[in-house]
């Protein structure tokens, strides 16, 4: 009998598109080597050509289908955080189409750390070109409930449970001397910089160098704003939905998500995502309230996410 892992490898290598679990979020999924497959994968999410898609691979052994990258960093950074929620900008082969990239010279790579995922591609025996699995621009999917609300379209989904980092994978680039950060994420610049050094230049990046790049991203249905003392002094957070850290403003609001019990900002991360679509799928509450962090480590992160989100009302 068929497995739902072998069904999505099926679908995958008959030009479909896939929703598949991975560490950070659920990803839309096609062959990275046929581009029909691939604007599927636009069409679905109604995804502008411009914003370029990350690859997926189960093996190192696949990179050089990939990239025609030689440097020996490449590994260096491989080896410390892959399989993980680390992306790589490379240069591209002529294998990858150009829809992949956006035009691009460039391909961002990573390996997930997710058994199903990593099953699903090497069982495909192809790449598989994959974005967050919902419509551009709105909130990525943490679980397989979150992708149907979306992408009721999509040929398959391909149910691993919650994620458990939450959000997307940090995206560097490299400069002869060092990385840069396109993309903050879980994997943070310190430790990074236990492998290379930082890029202390000027940014040569282009605006769509990389997913997530955008100034609005990430943005639910419901207006969403950063905790401010302006906010506090509303006189209907009533109608609020509160995403709660620290717990130190409950008593101001009566609709609250935790999204830790420890005050951990991994815990954030994970939860942040979440806890938005439920907020946005509430009907009591008409905007969301977000509590801010400190930009530092994988606040960072959370606050790239958070201000993208709330963009249109900062």
């Amino acid at each position: 009998m068929e497995t739902d892992i072998e069904k999505a490898a099926r679908l995958i290598k008959a030009g479909k598109v896939v929703a598949f679990p991975t560490e950070t979020v659920y990803g839309l999924g096609a062959n990275a080597l046929d581009a029909a497959a691939v604007v599927r994968i636009f069409e679905i999410k109604e995804r502008p050509a411009f914003d370029p898609l990350i690859v997926h691979i189960a093996h190192l052994k696949d990179l050089p289908l990939i990239s025609t990258s030689t440097d020996e960093r490449v590994m260096l950074l491989a080896e410390k955080f892959w399989p993980g929620p680390l992306t790589i900008v490379l240069p591209k082969t002529k294998l990858i189409p150009d829809i992949v990239t956006s035009g691009l010279p460039t391909v961002g790579v990573r390996m997930p750390n997710h058994s199903m995922a990593l099953e699903m591609i090497s069982t495909a025996g192809c790449p598989v070109a994959a974005p967050s699995a919902n419509k551009f621009g709105r909130v990525s999917p943490t679980n397989a409930a979150h992708v149907r609300k979306q992408l009721p379209c999509v040929d398959f989904v391909l149910d691993g449970g919650p994620t458990k980092v939450g959000i997307e994978s940090t995206i560097v680039t490299l400069h002869e001397s060092g990385f840069e950060i396109l993309r903050h994420g879980f994997i943070t610049r310190e430790q990074l910089e236990e492998v290379l050094p930082y890029f202390q230049g000027e940014s040569k990046a282009k605006t769509a160098a990389a997913p997530g790049m955008l100034k609005s991203h990430y943005s639910p249905i419901k207006p969403l704003y950063l905790l401010s003392d302006k906010i506090l002094g509303r006189a209907d957070l009533n109608n609020a939905g509160f995403i709660s850290f620290s717990g130190i403003y409950n008593n101001r609001f009566e609709n609250i998500v935790m999204v830790s019990k420890n005050t951990l900002l991994s815990e954030y991360a994970v939860n942040l995502f979440s806890a938005i679509h439920s907020l946005e799928e509430s009907n009591n509450i008409e905007y969301i309230v977000a509590e801010p962090v400190n930009d530092e480590g994988i606040g960072m992160a959370i606050m790239d996410r958070l201000r993208k989100a709330a963009y249109q009302y900062l």
